[in-house]
C-alpha cells in the first residue's frame, strides 16, 4: 500500500548500536526513544515522534534480520494509526489509507490501538493488534496488510461486553510459544478470553476472578482485567491484575487464585515478569478506582519471587512522600539483559528505571507529558553482553523535584 515516508531530522533519530537499551516510551503528546549501552548508566533520547498525538502501542520487532519499531500514533482528528520506522526515527512510514481499519460491514470505526505485538519466533512475519472497540487485528506479512479476526468480533457475548474507563480495549495479547494456535487476550470490561485453534474460535477464562460491581461477583465474563502476564519458559502459568484483585493460574487460565499477600492495594494496572524467572512478577499497586494513585503517597514497586506467595516494597531511590503517581497498565518494562533492568513511566511524566532487578531506582527524565506506554528491547539481542550494575543517568539534565489492603 502507498506510504508517505516522512524524514525526521537527523538529531531526532536515535544513536544505537548491537547491545544497546532501548526504550519505547508513548505519551499524551508523541512518541519517545532513549537508548543505552548495555551499562545503562547514561541515556540518550530522540523524539517527539507524531507531536500532538497520543500513543498507546508501541513495539520492536527485532525477527527475520528487521531492527523495526512500530507506532501507534492517534489523533482526536484523524484518528488512529499505525507506523514504523526501520531506522530508529530517522525516518517513518505512514500509508496513505490506515492499515489497521474495520471493515465497512462491521459498523464500527477505529477509535485507539492499544497493544501491538510480534508473533512467534518461527512465525516472522505475523503480527498482532489489539485495538479499541475491543477486537483483535492479524497481519502475516510483517504489516503490509492487517485483517480483523472474525472469531472474536463475532463472539456471542460480544454485545454484553461494556467499556471501562478506558473504554472497551482489547489491551493484552499473549500468544504461547510452546503450543501453535493458543493465543490469550485480556479485554476491558470482558475479562480474558483463549483461543486454542489461532483465532477462530474463543472462550472466556475468567473463573475466579471477582467482579464486584455484579449481583453474582464471579460471572463467566465482564470482569475489568487491567493486565495479564506469563513466560516464555512456562506459560501456562499466568498472573493477572485485575479492577480489585491480584491473581495466578497455574493450568492455562482454566482457573484463577487470589494472590494478593501484603500488598497496600489490590488495585493497580502495570505487571511484568522477570524475563528469566517465572516466578518472579512484579506490579505498581495504586490505592483505589475512585483514587488512582501510589498508596498514603509512597511511590513503591512490589516483587514476589515464588510466584505470589508474598511481595516485598522496592523504594530504594523511590520518592516516599507526596509521590502521588499513576502508572497505566502499558507503563512498566524489564529488559532482558542480566542483571535485569526495570522501567515505568509516571502519568506526571517521569521516568524512572532500576538496573539491579528493582533494589535501587534512579530517576532518568522528567518533564515529558503523561506517559501511557514503555516498551524495552535490546538491539541484537543475541549479541549482547550481560551489564553491571550501575548508576542511571541521562545525558539532559533533571530538574529536581502503614499499608491498607485493597477492597475485597
Amino acid at each position: 500500500m502507498p506510504a508517505r515516508k516522512l524524514k525526521t531530522p537527523t538529531s531526532s533519530a536515535l544513536g544505537v548500536r548491537d547491545g544497546d537499551a532501548l526504550l519505547l516510551v508513548g505519551t499524551m503528546k508523541g512518541l519517545f526513544l532513549l537508548g543505552s549501552r548495555p551499562n545503562r548508566r547514561r541515556w540518550s533520547m530522540a523524539g517527539p515522534f507524531f507531536p500532538g498525538s497520543s500513543v498507546y502501542g508501541a513495539a520492536f520487532d527485532p525477527r527475520a534480520g528487521r531492527k523495526r519499531i512500530w507506532a501507534a500514533p492517534s489523533s482526536m482528528h484523524w484518528g488512529a494509526e499505525l507506523a514504523y520506522s526501520d531506522d530508529f526515527g530517522r525516518t517513518w512510514e505512514r500509508p496513505e489509507v490506515p492499515l489497521v481499519r474495520f471493515p465497512e460491514a462491521s459498523g464500527a470505526s477505529l477509535k485507539n490501538i492499544w497493544q501491538i505485538v510480534p508473533g512467534r519466533a518461527s512465525e516472522p512475519d505475523v503480527l498482532y493488534c489489539g485495538v479499541e472497540p475491543s477486537a483483535l487485528f492479524e497481519s502475516r506479512d510483517a504489516g503490509k496488510t492487517w485483517s480483523l479476526n472474525p472469531g472474536l468480533w463475532g463472539h456471542p457475548h460480544r454485545e454484553k461486553w461494556q467499556p471501562g474507563g478506558g473504554g472497551l480495549c482489547l489491551h493484552t495479547i499473549l500468544v504461547d510459544p510452546s503450543k501453535e494456535g493458543r493465543i490469550t487476550i485480556a479485554i476491558s470490561t470482558a475479562g480474558v478470553y483463549r483461543s486454542e485453534d489461532g483465532g477462530r474460535t474463543w472462550q472466556a477464562r475468567n473463573h475466579g476472578v471477582r467482579a464486584e460491581y455484579f449481583p453474582d461477583p464471579y460471572p463467566e465474563f465482564g470482569q475489568c482485567v487491567h493486565k495479564v502476564v506469563h513466560h516464555h519458559a512456562k506459560p501456562g502459568r499466568l498472573f493477572l491484575q485485575n479492577h480489585w484483585g491480584l491473581y495466578r493460574s497455574d493450568d492455562n487460565a482454566e482457573s484463577w487464585q487470589d494472590i494478593a499477600n501484603g500488598v497496600p492495594s489490590d488495585f493497580g494496572f502495570a505487571m511484568v515478569i522477570h524475563p528469566r524467572n517465572p516466578d518472579c512478577v512484579y506490579i505498581i499497586p495504586v490505592e483505589s478506582d475512585e483514587f488512582r494513585c501510589s498508596p498514603e503517597g509512597h511511590l513503591r514497586v512490589y516483587r514476589t519471587r515464588n510466584a505470589g506467595q508474598n511481595w516485598e516494597a522496592l523504594s530504594r531511590g523511590l520518592p516516599q512522600k507526596g509521590a502521588y503517581e499513576t502508572v497505566l497498565r502499558d507503563g512498566m518494562t524489564a529488559d532482558s539483559l542480566d542483571p535485569m533492568g526495570l522501567y515505568f513511566g509516571t502519568r506526571s511524566g517521569q521516568i524512572f528505571a532500576s538496573v539491579d532487578e528493582g533494589r535501587n531506582w534512579k530517576k532518568i527524565l522528567e518533564g515529558l507529558p503523561p506517559i501511557v506506554c514503555v516498551k524495552s528491547a535490546v538491539i541484537g539481542e543475541s549479541r549482547a553482553k550481560p551489564a553491571r550494575p550501575a548508576p542511571a543517568k541521562i545525558q539532559r539534565p533533571v530538574r529536581k523535584a502503614g499499608p491498607k489492603k485493597g477492597r475485597r
